[in-house]
């Protein structure tokens, strides 16, 4: 008789691929490691997969998607203050898909076509979210909000990379938070 093989959802797949990617990030990431995780043979997740990239490029494209379509609600906020908040909460709430486009960006594609396919759809949503989120600039300068001699890109590019400082001390994560929002939207020094 033959021991038939543990199945897994996409979700448990994925779930376990970020996991991995976390704790090893590319170099260790193994089909070996990823079986372990799943409780399943390695021959198991290569029935789906020719390679890891493949997987991680399909892992990474499915948290785009929800986290595009999760930025797609900021136009649902009323006014420049409401989408702000609602843009860094957002942020805050998937900080590792930033860790883990830095991740994919070092993946090589060599010769394989599906991967650098895979790849390019993964940098246009990387741009599309930039490009969807050019309304929210254009609100906060029609409300004189923001800055008119400040690029674009900066201040988009400095509210996303807001969530990759470090907590060293272990500050509470909701007054984090808020200080992020306080120094992104005042600064950090007292108006005098």
């Amino acid at each position: 008789m033959v021991a038939r093989e543990r199945k897994f959802s996409t979700m448990e797949l994925f779930q376990a691929t970020e996991q991995t990617l976390l704790q090893h990030g590319y170099e260790g990431f193994t089909f070996g490691i990823l079986a372990e995780k799943l409780k399943v043979s390695r021959g198991a997740i290569y029935k789906y997969y020719q390679n890891k990239e493949e997987l991680i490029f399909d892992y990474m494209i499915a948290e785009m998607e929800t986290f595009l379509k999760m930025l797609s609600e900021i136009e649902q906020q009323k006014g420049f203050s409401d989408q702000f908040d609602f843009l860094v909460d957002a942020i805050f709430a998937k900080t590792e898909i930033h860790a883990l486009i830095e991740v994919t960006q070092h993946i090589p594609v060599h010769n394989n076509e599906n991967v650098k396919e895979k790849k390019a759809m993964l940098d246009q949503f990387h741009l599309d979210m930039y490009k969807f989120l050019q309304k929210f600039i254009d609100l906060g300068r029609a409300e004189g909000i923001l800055k008119p001699n400040l690029p674009d890109g900066m201040m988009l590019g400095f509210i996303f990379q807001s969530f990759t400082i470090p907590n060293h001390f272990g500050i509470p994560r909701a007054q984090w938070i808020r200080g992020i929002k306080e120094i992104l939207g005042y600064g950090m020094f007292e108006n005098k």
